[in-house]
């Protein structure tokens, strides 16, 4: 059934309306501030109709309304008015691209803060590239329990990947170092997508114990994602909104956030310039059933994928947040023009 222009008009104000005050609305708020052409007592009747309909919700401590999940997907494909951004903040973003920074992880760190900043809600950046595109550049085993270690592998164009690997035993740390030196000068330059073989043919001629260690790592690698690096910030901003001011659901959110595994796949959309806006179940996380995310992908032409993730309430702003990721797009593209002209 299609809303009728007047049910429509009173959804949006419902939607507008919680998404700033987080208060559940009545029709006196909707009359005073909205319509006021409109009786209370009609815009009543008309709340009760949307509510059969499944796009508003009564809260048991109110006799108020607030959006459903339906009525935040109508909102995000029908309602949205463009936001404009300030001069300051499209400065802001564009200040992200310094065009004197190469390395990955500190623009992602730029742009993790300064999103987050702008918007008040949690900001993600993921990096990605094929492995058939990058090449090894440098290897390292870190300890960090008797028989666990942190694989790193750092790639030419600067990015990272760290996983943890259980050993059989123990191995000292003055070992992994010399074994990390060794593997980085044989490795140096070798195909991310033929360091697993690589690893298998150094192992075929080292001791017996070296050469399971290097099994051990080879198949840990073959297993890893085309990730390089996955950057956070703001991560206590959800925090501050009464959503999450229940102590196990904050505790669950913060749970996903410092697990890159969800992190990953959460991020982990596909196209170009593409963005994406999922509400509640639409994540396909129990821990975001009350949260939004919307992610938005840039394909940088050395064929590596950044991915921007925005996490917050349902009651998003979502206006706001698309405006910025667009204008994340546009400064990124005006950078590479810019590096294209140097070029030159």
């Amino acid at each position: 059934m299609e809303l009728l222009d007047r049910k429509y008009r009173i959804l949006q104000a419902i939607i507008d309306d919680y998404i700033l005050t987080a208060l559940p609305v009545g029709s006196r708020t909707i009359s005073r501030k909205y319509e006021q052409k409109l009786s209370s007592a009609t815009i009543r009747n008309e709340m009760s109709d949307l509510e059969d309909l499944g796009y508003l919700d009564s809260p048991h401590t109110s006799a108020g309304r607030i959006p459903s999940n339906k009525a935040y997907r109508l909102y995000v494909d029908q309602m949205l008015q463009p936001f404009p951004l300030s001069v300051e903040d499209i400065a802001y973003i564009r200040s992200c691209f310094d065009t004197r920074s190469h390395q990955i992880e500190q623009i992602s760190m730029r742009l993790a803060r300064a999103i987050s900043g702008m918007t008040n809600y949690t900001t993600a950046v993921m990096t990605r590239m094929p492995r058939d595109d990058q090449k090894l550049s440098h290897m390292q085993l870190v300890p960090v329990a008797d028989r666990r270690v942190i694989l790193i592998l750092v790639t030419e164009n600067g990015a990272v990947t760290q996983t943890p690997v259980d050993l059989d035993a123990a191995i000292d740390p003055d070992v992994l170092y010399t074994v990390s030196k060794f593997l980085s000068k044989r490795l140096e330059g070798v195909p991310m997508s033929k360091l697993h073989q690589s690893l298998i043919d150094i192992a075929a001629g080292e001791p017996e114990e070296m050469s399971k260690l290097l099994r051990t790592l080879a198949a840990q690698d073959d297993e890893s994602p085309d990730v390089g690096s996955i950057v956070v910030g703001g991560r206590s901003n959800l925090l501050s909104y009464p959503e999450y001011s229940d102590v196990e659901k904050a505790r669950n959110l913060l749970s996903v956030l410092e697990t890159k595994d969800k992190m990953i796949s959460l991020l982990n959309t596909h196209g170009e310039m593409e963005i994406t806006v999922r509400i509640g179940p639409e994540t396909g996380m129990e821990e975001l059933k009350d949260c939004s995310v919307v992610t938005a992908s840039y394909r940088m032409r050395d064929g590596r994928v950044n991915t921007i993730g925005l996490i917050g309430p349902t009651r998003m702003q979502y206006g706001k947040v698309l405006s910025v990721l667009n204008q994340v797009g546009r400064s990124l593209y005006e950078l590479l023009d810019a590096q294209d002209d140097e070029q030159r």
